[in-house]
């Protein structure tokens, strides 16, 4: 009997991307898709995903937008490696490059990884966003992508705040039931713009996407909520032309 490979290849965006994961631990999913398509980021800049694993949300943001230079950054070795052959498999290792690093390191670690202070125009995460009192995955890597601590959204912004120039945007993805930390860790940047996730129609939130902008003072919108499915389960038109057709999200009020 033959041994059950390690890793699995599987297509996003319509077949746009074929992405190499482990079979087991942390698998990325519509979140990352998502997260990609409500990052507003244009050529010739550079965007930086925090928590990158390997690299779906990144390298789907950089199949979007052509010339733009994307620094995915993931604390775990062997995801930093799938996300590099990852990025070489969709010929886009010109402009997509691989940081092995915890968000949480000093700023001179991230200096000496080619991110200094204000080096980017976009930060995109998706930051572990259970609590540790919840119940978790008896696997190592799943629980360390899905559980943080009290302080991860708080320490994950600040080091989007150091990563990003002046009027630099952030995009995040976060539990519905978790707005108001979202609120309050980003106390300072502005235009904070919120896009509710449901799964269906009359169903409550179960994700927020939200973009905000660094030094900004203008105030909070709430769009209205994006429908993943209708009411008969079947995938909604907007969220088949994300998921599979490749668009863009937009988050602005």
């Amino acid at each position: 009997m033959l041994a059950e490979p390690d890793t699995t290849e599987d297509a996003v965006l319509g077949g746009r991307l074929v992405l190499r994961q482990p079979r087991r631990g942390h698998r990325f999913g519509h979140d990352a898709i998502l997260l990609a398509a409500a990052t507003d980021a244009h050529a010739g800049e550079r965007a930086c995903e925090l928590g990158a694993g390997v690299g779906a949300a990144g390298l789907a943001l950089a199949q979007r937008v052509s010339g733009l230079g994307v620094t995915l950054v993931e604390i775990d070795p062997a995801l930093a490696l799938l996300a590099r052959e990852n990025a070489t498999r969709n010929q886009l290792s010109d402009r997509v490059d691989v940081v092995t690093l915890d968000v949480a390191a000093s700023a001179r670690a991230f200096a000496q990884s080619g991110l200094p202070a204000e080096s980017c125009a976009r930060v995109l995460m998706n930051p572990p966003f259970n609590a540790s009192g919840q119940r978790a995955s008896p696997d190592a890597a799943r629980r360390s992508a899905h559980v943080g601590s009290a302080d991860t959204l708080r320490v994950w912004v600040d080091r989007a705040s150091f990563l990003l120039g002046a009027s630099g945007a952030l995009t995040l993805i976060w539990r519905a039931d978790g707005l108001a930390d979202v609120l309050s860790a980003l106390a300072a940047f502005g235009a904070v713009t919120v896009l509710p996730i449901h799964p269906r129609p009359n169903a409550a939130a179960i994700r927020i996407l939200v973009a905000a902008a660094k030094g900004s003072r203008a105030p909070l919108a709430l769009l209205p909520g994006l429908m993943l499915n209708d009411t008969d389960g079947r995938p909604s038109a907007a969220a088949e032309a994300v998921l599979r057709g490749g668009a863009a999200l937009s988050l602005k009020a």
